[in-house]
């Protein structure tokens, strides 16, 4: 089965700030993106911290310990 990216849909929710985002509204894409570069995307962060572009392992641990 393959599955087709709403990014239209999927854009409405997105919480990426990162100005000139490829990936903006292709999840499956953003998050292979992020996974080859050890990271998680941004919609596992709050919007006070995806605004810092820290999206490594260690900060959102970090942040699920508060």
């Amino acid at each position: 089965m393959i599955m087709e990216c709403k990014q239209k849909e999927n854009s409405a929710q997105c919480n990426c700030t990162y100005p000139g985002c490829s990936y903006h509204g292709l999840c499956c894409q953003c998050i292979a993106n992020h996974r080859r570069c050890g990271e998680l995307p941004a919609c596992y962060f709050s919007a006070e911290v995806e605004r810092t572009y820290d999206r490594s392992i260690e900060r959102y641990l970090q942040v699920r310990k508060r």
